[in-house]
């Protein structure tokens, strides 16, 4: 008999800002937005955030790291936009 998965908040947390990255992803790939909206901008963001908090505490150096990365390329795109 399988256990039943339990998450902790952090876990949902996580869960929620990975369905964030995926779907603006999603809208990507199928044409319903571009990589220089701001919708995907973002939904990007957020997803990386929550992605973080979750990692702060279910530690994975390299999920960290790349997530870091995520937002700080993410807020470059952004203020790119604002500027332009």
């Amino acid at each position: 008999m399988m256990k039943p998965i339990t998450m902790d908040i952090y876990q949902i947390i996580g869960f929620v800002g990975m369905l964030f990255i995926v779907y603006a992803y999603f809208l990507l790939q199928t044409k319903k937005t571009d990589f220089d909206s701001s919708l995907y901008q973002y939904l990007n963001l957020i997803g990386a955030i929550l992605l973080t908090i979750s990692l702060l505490v279910h530690f994975n150096l390299g999920s960290l790291l790349i997530e870091i990365f995520w937002i700080a390329i993410t807020l470059y795109g952004i203020l790119r936009k604002k500027r332009a």
